[in-house]
This record gives structure tokens, sequence and C-alpha cells, in this order.
């Protein structure tokens, strides 16, 4: 028969190494992601699509910005699409994300349905 000092350790032993195991060998890759809304008005409908999900809000007023934290589950462009203040909608695509990467991405939505992208992400794996 064990102890019972001994059992309790082995019971401690055998919940805590799995736990620690899983969090020394997984890392959670993320990409800030900031939207600035610099055409001059509000805008609606803001979606921003990237590889294998999308964010979005209802609306952003003008000189606002708008913080999202992704992952990236696959490959593949970076779409803003948003409602301009006039009414008129932009559709714009950017560069190409790919799963692995992580940092910081930094969209400008500008005047006339026009769009700077400003990645600083690691290098694609």
């Amino acid at each position: 028969m064990i102890p019972r000092s001994g059992l309790h350790r082995r019971i401690l032993a055998a919940i805590l190494l799995p736990v620690f195991g899983l969090a020394a060998g997984c890392h959670s890759y993320h990409v800030d992601t900031t939207v600035e809304n610099r055409t001059g008005a509000a805008i609606q409908l803001l979606e921003v699509d990237y590889p294998s999900a999308s964010f979005g809000v209802g609306s952003l007023a003008a000189g606002a910005a708008f913080h999202y934290r992704i992952q990236l589950r696959s490959s593949g462009p970076v779409k803003v699409q948003y409602t301009a203040g006039d009414g008129h909608p932009a559709q714009i695509e950017g560069p190409v994300l790919a799963e692995g990467q992580q940092g910081q991405l930094q969209i400008v939505l500008l005047p006339g349905g026009k769009v700077d992208f400003h990645p600083q992400l690691t290098p694609q794996p």
C-alpha cells in the first residue's frame, strides 16, 4: 500500500505533468490588427476578411481606431470592405498573410475608397 502523502504526490504529478507539457509545447501565434478611419467621415459596415475568418464593426467614427487580435489558420489575402460616408461601398484586397505569422497589421482607411496596409509580421514560415 502507498502511503497517503505519496499517493497525493503521484496524483498531483499525473495532473500537472500534461498541463506543463502542453504549456511548454504550444505557442499561440497572433496578429494585433488596428483599423484606423482616416476617410474624413464615419463609415458603416466595416468587415475585414483574413485567411479562415473575419471581424468587423457596425460603424467607425472619423478619426477612430478599432483593435482586434487575429490568429492565422491558413494563408491568403486580407480583404477590407465598408460603406463610406457618402454611401458608396469600398472593397480592397491587401497583403497575403500566412499561417504561423505573428506581429502587427495596421490598416488605414483613406478618402476615395483607398486603404494603406502596414504589416510588421514575421516572415512566412
